[in-house]
């Protein structure tokens, strides 16, 4: 990763970080003068929001340490782990806000909302602080790849709803007196929020799993290779995401005849143009003599 791309990255922590105390506090406060569920519930995502803020802080930094003897492919893999916790924390309290507001739906008396222009100001607040966080990330994730970013953007951008819900919430039972609509707004903000942890959760795990690079990229790659000066085929290119970063593996055929220093001209050549089209990628490329026969001995039955 790039000195630039980690400065961006961790910008984006910090911001995402500082957004997350500011709205907490906030939060806690409408909670106190409104008595909303509604607003509960999205004080308890902005309190989720903090955690999940600093531990994505913590590996974005860890993330962006250079390979070292016992990590030889770098420590990216701390994003999707990182990644991977955001999305447990997000469906746990969706679960808290949802009991909630069964509960108080079926106690059948909603407790009357206080304030209800004081908390219509903070949840107006919190949708700009959101919006402009959010708008940050998406740059920054564009930008560097980092999955931890991806799935800190997309929570937060989920967190739009929940403040939307919780203003119109705050509206009806100022005008109305619907203190009902409060509860059900909390359970349809908790449903938004699983939906996107399940989302952020499925991306961590295929890069934990070594899933392989889409197929877009995969034939992006394969008319890179085909097309390129003295590349005469190619065979077993394996690809995996860890964290931000592309591993890209694949055997290329050379006509056996070159010198070693041509060859690895070639190689290298091919290398720089996949890493152009490509740039969060690691390349590795092994060349074989085109024609030749895997040996007998050779379990993966791979030249090489």
């Amino acid at each position: 990763m790039t000195e630039n791309a980690t400065r961006m990255n961790l910008s984006a922590g910090i911001a995402s970080a500082c957004v997350a105390i500011t709205l907490v506090a906030l939060k806690l406060w409408a909670l106190g003068e409104t008595n909303a569920l509604s607003v509960a519930a999205s004080l308890a995502d902005s309190a989720m929001d903090l955690m999940v803020s600093l531990g994505a802080l913590a590996a974005i930094w860890y993330a962006s340490r250079p390979a070292d003897d016992d990590h030889t492919f770098g420590h990216t893999a701390a994003e999707d782990l990182a990644a991977l916790g955001q999305s447990l924390f997000i469906l746990l309290s969706a679960g808290i806000i949802t009991w909630a507001a069964i509960l108080r739906l079926m106690s059948g008396e909603p407790a009357p909302i206080l304030a209800h222009n004081k908390g219509i100001v903070v949840m107006g607040v919190s949708i700009v602080l959101t919006l402009a966080l959010v708008l940050w990330q998406r740059r920054v994730a564009a930008a560097t790849g980092s999955a931890v970013v991806k799935a800190d953007s997309l929570h937060y951008l989920g967190d739009l709803i929940p403040n939307i819900g919780a203003i119109l919430s705050l509206w009806a039972a100022n005008l109305f007196g619907m203190e009902v609509i409060d509860s059900v707004v909390a359970i349809g903000a908790a449903i938004m929020l699983a939906v996107g942890a399940v989302q952020i959760f499925k991306t961590a795990w295929d890069g934990l799993m070594d899933r392989a690079a889409p197929d877009a990229m995969i034939i992006g790659i394969e008319e890179i290779a085909r097309a390129h000066p003295g590349i005469q085929g190619f065979h077993d290119l394996k690809t995996r995401r860890s964290g931000s970063v592309m591993f890209v593996n694949m055997h290329i055929e050379l006509d056996g005849a070159l010198s070693l220093e041509e060859a690895h001209a070639i190689g290298a050549s091919l290398r720089r143009r996949i890493l152009r089209a490509y740039p969060r990628s690691d390349v590795m490329l092994h060349k074989d003599p085109v024609g030749v026969e895997p040996h007998p001995d050779d379990p993966s039955r791979q030249v090489g």
